[in-house]
């Protein structure tokens, strides 16, 4: 039985291809096209609607595969593997041809290494994006998205000046900050270098970062919770700060589904403060099916802080708290991980489409 995952599509293109950051990188194309077009931005946004149909076709493709998953071969594995080989080399081609007549289409260059990013390919995407911006270093989306690029690859203080320069082109832009704050927090050693802070201060300087990506995209459930899940990696926890943001989540969210996986995380917060009767009343909120393993491990952890261990030695009765569960609640999608929320936040570095 094959089970093909559409998400980072390197991840089933290219076998090899590291995944850590790459996950979670927001891009931005940065290209605005008009009615008012001139023809060669009328050629290039064609280009760029093929790009998105061949992306649509292959989650298309891979949707289908893994309903069936259950009947897949091996053989049909790689054939339709082969098939979205093909189908994106059509695109690579109509990329080629275009630069080929329009050498100096900075955002040419700069849709092309989204595309090649998109498909795994980054290395050669990060040389597309060099030469966009050798041809607009004042577009701040090129910016951001080589400074995802060093994220990932490293060197990360290469990362850190990049994400500036990205918020000083464009100040008003929610993404760049939040991809800026992921990166310091990912990072911290490299932080505390390139910025001469101590640890706790990188801690506020990616708060501070998420901060105001919140005030700029106060809608945003995906930044709320991103930034909500990073005070999970601050030891002691700052528990106020995260219930506040955490609240501030649940104020804005969509979803049925996401209201209760914010109650998840209310309950584990306001159960490491000590605040039990306030998580059980949380706990008992949540009715959605998906979260009942997580709810479970939350009341078991709830009597253990409750009622502590105790353990007899010669000279005294040492009180022993338990420690919270290992449990994550996914709140901006339908998924569910049993993944202990550690120093990586699941904020998105993104480019955006």
């Amino acid at each position: 039985m094959i089970d093909l995952t559409f998400g980072l599509l390197g991840a089933l293109l290219a076998t090899n291809q590291p995944l850590a950051v790459s996950n979670v990188i927001h891009e931005q194309t940065g290209i605005a096209i008009t009615v008012a077009a001139t023809p060669e931005e009328r050629e290039l946004r064609e280009v760029m609607m093929a790009d998105d149909a061949s992306q649509d076709d292959v989650k298309a493709w891979i949707e289908d595969f893994n309903s069936q998953s259950h009947t897949n071969s091996t053989l049909e594995g790689e054939a339709l593997n082969a098939r979205i080989l093909a189908r994106f080399d059509r695109v690579r081609g109509a990329y080629d041809n275009f630069l080929i007549r329009h050498p100096d289409s900075a955002h040419g260059f700069l849709a092309y290494g989204s595309f090649l990013n998109e498909i795994g390919d980054e290395d050669k995407a990060v040389g597309q994006y060099e030469k966009s911006r050798e041809l607009d270093p004042k577009n701040p989306a090129v910016w951001n998205n080589l400074a995802n690029y060093y994220g990932e690859h490293s060197p990360q203080t290469k990362a850190f000046e990049y994400y500036a320069q990205a918020i000083k082109l464009n100040p008003a832009e929610p993404i760049y900050y939040q991809n800026f704050a992921t990166t310091v927090y990912l990072y911290r050693k490299d932080a505390r270098e390139y910025f001469n802070i101590n640890e706790q201060q990188v801690f506020d300087k990616a708060l501070g970062l998420y901060q105001q990506a919140v005030a700029l995209a106060p809608d945003s459930f995906v930044i709320a919770t991103d930034y909500a899940e990073s005070y999970y990696g601050i030891k002691p926890l700052r528990t106020n700060d995260a219930l506040m943001a955490w609240t501030n989540a649940l104020t804005i969210a969509h979803t049925d589904a996401e209201r209760q996986g914010v109650f998840i995380h209310l309950a584990r917060v306001k159960i490491a403060a000590g605040f039990f009767d306030e998580a059980r009343a949380q706990l008992a909120a949540i009715t959605n099916d998906a979260y009942a393993d997580l709810k479970q491990r939350l009341i078991r952890s709830l009597a253990d802080h409750e009622h502590p261990a105790t353990v007899v030695t010669t000279n005294a009765v040492k009180i022993i708290p338990p420690e919270l569960p290992a449990v994550v609640a996914t709140t901006n999608a339908a998924t569910v991980s049993s993944n202990l929320f550690s120093a990586p936040p699941t904020a998105h570095l993104k480019e955006k489409p």
